[in-house]
């Protein structure tokens, strides 16, 4: 593609989307963000961005709503500016888990969320690990989904890994560990757990595999309050298990989640850093945090020159 490129940002996580831009040795957008006193925002563009190839970066991170809302109008000021494409790069898409009606009378989020974001004009998106992959047919628009698996089984690698086992999180994210075990080689096993609430704790009730005498590690696309993920660690470790860590792509850690991981057996929490977490992170110890930054830049980078995103996988 020969139009410019140019990187603004939301407010969701400024360090990342520096981070993001210092890759690409590129600035970040000059924009500015006014929240009246009526709640209302406006997103102004301070740049000139006719024919560019811009990449609008926001993840979904507290205020989530109000982050959704500047990112539409966010989209809509550069459409209106005359940006010849406009990619909306959401590591963490917002409302993943809402990606079905699975009760009477409830909206399918994740749908509106593309919706709105096609709406509102973004020509495609970019983001990581979905909750669940079908979202990508919610657009009408090009979506790549980077994966985190390379960087996580890189990092576990470091670990002594003569005697340990890969935990999916629950049944329906076997497939993706078992893509994740393809760099690892690993022995795996599969808590099967119900949730009877919605109050993001799910009970662990069986397991499939062994983990006795190992050490296990628990895979999942996110930790939230991290109920469910402590619940599994003390169900693994019942079942045999020497010790127990936790990889999650997404550290929302939203809630009670810093002290039950602190209160936990959890040898250490792995997440990336598509949620901004540091203050979390100065607060556990057993927290590791491992940068998605130049996976993206790579992927930015690919899309503005037409290359294949896949090969980063």
């Amino acid at each position: 593609m020969n139009a410019r490129i140019k990187i603004f940002a939301g407010r969701s996580h400024p360090a990342l989307s520096q981070a993001i831009c210092d890759h690409l040795d590129l600035p970040v957008g000059k924009s500015e963000v006014v929240k009246f006193s009526n709640d209302n925002l406006m997103v102004k563009i301070e740049e000139n961005v006719r024919e560019c190839d811009v990449f609008y970066i926001q993840t979904a991170s507290s205020p989530t709503n109000e982050h959704i809302v500047e990112t539409l109008i966010a989209i809509d000021a550069l459409k209106s500016a005359s940006a010849a494409r406009i990619t909306a790069v959401l590591p963490y898409f917002p409302y993943a888990r809402s990606d079905k009606k699975d009760r009477p009378r409830i909206s399918i989020a994740a749908r509106l969320m593309a919706d709105l974001l096609q709406t509102a004009g973004a020509d495609r998106v970019l983001c990581m690990d979905l909750h669940s992959p079908q979202i990508q047919g919610f657009f009408h628009v090009p979506v790549d989904q980077l994966e985190a698996s390379p960087l996580i089984a890189e990092y576990i690698r470091s670990y002594d890994l003569s005697n340990t086992v890969l935990v999916a999180g629950d049944a329906g994210h076997a497939k993706e560990l078992a893509r994740l075990n393809a760099r690892l080689g690993l022995s795996m096993a599969v808590v099967d757990k119900r949730r009877y609430a919605d109050d993001d704790q799910a009970v662990a009730t069986n397991l499939i595999g062994s983990v006795a005498g190992m050490n296990a590690i628990i895979v999942d696309d996110e930790i939230a309050t991290g109920g469910t993920v402590v619940e599994a660690a003390r169900f693994l470790l019942e079942k045999g298990a020497l010790s127990v860590s936790v990889a999650a792509t997404h550290g929302v850690l939203s809630g009670p989640a810093i002290e039950r991981i602190n209160d936990s057996p959890f040898r250490e929490v792995v997440v990336t850093d598509t949620m901004p977490v540091a203050d979390k992170q100065a607060q556990c110890s057993k927290l590791k945090v491992l940068s998605v930054a130049s996976l993206f830049a790579k992927a930015i980078r690919r899309i503005h020159d037409g290359d294949s995103v896949s090969d980063l996988f």
